[in-house]
């Protein structure tokens, strides 16, 4: 799985978080596994990626491709992000 730079037209999957007081969007390509560091998502747009992420409290959820959701109450802290 490959960091990547978000560029508009691209279906990578884009991940909007934040942790500290800081807040990231980031982009990811190809099959694999990243460590997520245990940063709060809020946004996750799955692009033609299916995906899992794991959270911090042990679960797993996996997220079709082609969705967009947001999680504007309780966002998952999550630690690996996967592509299958």
């Amino acid at each position: 799985m490959d960091h990547v730079a978000c560029r508009g037209g691209e279906n990578f999957l884009k991940v909007w978080s934040h942790s500290g007081g800081r807040d990231s969007v980031d982009c990811y390509a190809n099959r694999g596994r990243t460590n997520f560091g245990g940063w709060w998502v809020d946004r996750i747009s799955t692009g033609n990626n299916d995906l899992i992420y794991y959270d911090e409290n042990g679960d797993s959820v996996k997220i079709e491709r082609w969705h967009d959701i947001t999680f504007p109450n309780r966002p998952p802290k999550v630690s690996t992000i996967e592509i299958l």
